[in-house]
């Protein structure tokens, strides 16, 4: 039988090899703490449009893996975008640290609006997935430049209990996921979490260090402007009801598309529905 992480490994090495290599730089922000963003250009065939899409990711991966490899970035240089991607503190290419006072999602959210702001461009359209989707709604509700808004991987918990559901993956439970020397005492989904996080390279003390800072303050959602767009996988724990915060945002629409968690964000329902959102 064929060991499913192995699986999961070729889809994302594959991935990575398709896509484009992006231009890479850092910025370091008010803490001192270096952020890295990729950056790619339109295709040269296509019309560029004028405003750029910024992605933000999720827990334990980074801006390669989670839209590069699924084939997001390709999707939108071929739709005459200029991409930028932001690795959070702790993951990819930006500074480690295992101090959980220098994590959570407003803190990620102020690094975003660094990035946004060395663009020196007057509209960006914004996308953000699981952690990655609190990250941006908290940014959008601060940052008037944001034009459009994308959040996929995430649902009832943000407007229930405030940012990513804790009710169905706890901070602590997580943090010690990362921390434990003996992984094959931890409950199955954390052997595959941490599992899938070592094979990506990730920083186990960094996420140990976010898992215990996760962002339960909510989101302002009368302060976002932008309209938007609330994608979730049909089998998604993490993001069940998404039509609750739909229609907690002012000016939100709703799309379903079949995947879980760790598989919505690869169907190509997923890419074509935020690619045309974005396009209309």
């Amino acid at each position: 039988m064929t060991d499913p992480l192995t699986d999961v490994k070729a889809l994302v090495e594959a991935g990575l090899a398709a896509a484009p290599i992006p231009r890479t730089a850092t910025v370091v922000v008010d803490d001192g703490t270096e952020i890295a963003f990729h950056r790619w250009e339109p295709d040269p065939e296509v019309e560029p449009h004028p405003v750029p899409v910024v992605l933000q990711h999720g827990f334990t991966v980074d801006t390669m893996v989670e839209w590069a490899s699924r084939g997001m970035v390709v999707a939108l240089t071929a739709a005459g975008r200029t991409v930028v991607g932001v690795d959070a503190r702790g993951h990819g290419l930006s500074q480690k640290s295992p101090d959980p006072g220098r994590y959570g999602e407003p803190r990620m959210a102020r690094d975003l609006r660094a990035v946004i702001d060395l663009l020196d461009v007057p509209a960006v359209d914004l996308a953000g997935y699981s952690m990655g989707s609190i990250i941006s709604l908290l940014a959008a509700a601060e940052e008037p430049k944001v034009r459009r808004l994308v959040v996929g991987g995430v649902g009832a918990g943000v407007v229930e209990v405030g940012g990513v559901d804790t009710r169905e993956l706890d901070g602590d439970v997580l943090a010690q996921a990362f921390l434990a020397d003996d992984p094959s005492s931890l409950p199955p989904e954390m052997v595959g979490m941490r599992a899938f996080a070592e094979m990506v390279g990730a920083d186990f003390p960094s996420l140990a260090a976010q898992a215990r800072s996760l962002h339960t303050g909510g989101v302002d959602f009368s302060r976002i402007t932008a309209e938007s767009l609330v994608i979730a996988g049909d089998e998604d724990p993490l993001a069940v009801r998404p039509e609750v915060l739909a229609e907690a945002m002012p000016n939100a629409r709703l799309v379903l598309v079949a995947g879980d968690h760790n598989t919505a964000g690869s169907n190509p329902d997923f890419r074509g529905a935020v690619v045309d959102f974005l396009r209309n």
